[in-house]
């Protein structure tokens, strides 16, 4: 739990049960304090990803409920309980949350990295989507003013907030009136051997193709850009999972291909083929173009929030103004009208990398403990 100094770190995070871009910062957190313990409300090793399983992560007691752990949005009761129950002895936590860990109690200074205020409080309406259901709706309306009561005291027990993106920092001081400190979320460099896959090999007979990786959501709107493909001659790959695969497969047409669970050598190997990503999605940050920039590929993605920071038109890829299929469809020709510099692409991503965010995290984490011990020595 020591960092070598004597300094005290951990992490807390909302979940522990699905493979996203927030559980991708986790692992960099864990990779920047390697003896730092992991806490969270659920944990499933067979849902998120693999890394997690040779490290220390410490569940609440409601982690025992197998069915939560496969389905965490049925636990929304029940996390203010557990955030509330859990207790981290260390002198700085440092917590990783849209909605939760920053309710979890810790002897020592709380160190917030947001990705989010809770959306499903904050913006219900876009988070729930077209998709929405009726229980949905009577189960927020419901339950939003205990919970955005609960949020609130949480959001002032924290010392210090960093926010993912500008984006963020603004809506971290209209939920709470706290201010705060951007601070991008980094990429991981795939070391990985690309590996094949079989499925996608037989799907693209040699063809070019686009690639849209996210979580099946309704504010995701993938649904968006699978239509915005439909009737074209041109391919997509959707990877990812999530409680709108289902209709989503219904929706699909035959110049679409969805996939999920796939190793790092796998996705490596998605990025190194395809001719560009696609992002429609309400993105606090956009990680996705980062990755693909890494591989030389430029992105089409929505002009909203996170990938206002996170892509530079003409120069790592370009923007539409609304997630409809006609808006992404004139897009993506405009990728293919371009001549895009793979180099150039790179060197704007390289901003992002983890070595610059681990500086600054410990940067962050050693002048809270310094205030600590001088307070103490006052």
């Amino acid at each position: 739990m020591t960092d070598g100094t004597g300094l005290r770190v951990a992490i807390a995070h909302d979940y522990l049960t699905q493979r996203g871009g927030a559980e991708k910062v986790v692992l960099a957190m864990a990779r920047a304090f390697p003896d730092a313990p992991i806490y969270t409300t659920l944990f499933e090793p067979s849902t998120t990803f693999p890394e997690f399983s040779d490290l220390d992560v410490r569940p609440s007691r409601l982690n025992r409920v197998g069915f939560l752990r496969k389905n965490h949005r049925a636990a929304l009761p029940l996390l203010p309980f557990a955030s509330s129950s859990i207790e981290i002895d260390a002198d700085v936590v440092l917590t990783s949350t849209s909605g939760w860990a920053h309710g979890f109690h810790t002897s020592g200074r709380k160190l917030v990295y947001c990705y989010s205020p809770a959306r499903w409080l904050y913006e219900s309406q876009m988070y729930l989507g077209e998709a929405r259901s009726p229980l949905k709706r009577a189960a927020l309306k419901t339950l939003s003013a205990p919970l955005r009561t609960w949020d609130q005291r949480a959001a002032l027990s924290a010392d210090r907030y960093l926010a993912i993106s500008t984006v963020v920092k603004q809506r971290i001081t209209d939920a709470y009136g706290i201010e705060s400190t951007v601070l991008p979320a980094p990429f991981t460099v795939e070391t990985a051997t690309p590996e094949s896959i079989p499925e996608a090999d037989a799907f693209l007979s040699g063809s070019g193709y686009y690639l849209c990786i996210s979580r099946l959501l309704p504010y995701k709107n993938v649904d968006k850009v699978m239509a915005a493909f439909a009737g074209t001659d041109r391919k997509l790959i959707v990877v990812g999972r999530g409680p709108e695969a289902d209709r989503l497969r219904k929706l699909k047409s035959d110049n679409v291909l969805m996939l999920s669970d796939l190793t790092s050598g796998q996705m490596t190997w998605l990025y190194q083929g395809c001719n560009g990503l696609i992002a429609a999605s309400y993105e606090d940050y956009g990680l996705t173009p980062i990755e693909a920039g890494f591989h030389g590929k430029p992105s089409a993605v929505l002009h909203w929030g996170g990938f206002l920071d996170t892509v530079e038109e003409g120069v790592s890829g370009v923007y539409f103004d609304q997630p409809q299929p006609d808006s992404i469809r004139d897009a993506v020709t405009a990728l293919e009208r371009t001549t895009w510099e793979p180099l150039k692409i790179k060197a704007h991503v390289d901003q992002f990398n983890e070595e610059r965010f681990a500086a600054e995290l410990h940067a962050a984490v050693s002048e809270m403990y310094t205030e600590t011990m001088e307070r103490a020595a006052s």
